[in-house]
């Protein structure tokens, strides 16, 4: 995947938990552990403006791009 997520990472830094996490943004476990584990295919705005806000983060501490270009029939 061209974008790596350091959701973890970024949880893990400020002593939260995913679930906490959760509660806070309003979305499912399921749906955050998705995200997590890189395999999501897409994401809303909303969805990462609250992430950002409630862990005091930016965009780019969560969503890195590794430099290469994949083509979208890649899975």
């Amino acid at each position: 995947m061209a974008i790596r997520v350091y959701l973890d990472d970024v949880l893990r830094s400020r002593g939260m938990t995913a679930r906490e996490l959760c509660a806070q943004v309003g979305i499912t476990e399921a749906n955050l552990s998705i995200l997590r584990s890189g395999k999501a295919k897409g994401i809303r705005f909303g969805t990462v403006n609250r992430i950002c806000y409630y862990l005091g983060c930016d965009v780019g501490d969560i969503l890195k791009f590794d430099g290469i270009l994949e083509d979208e029939n890649d899975d």
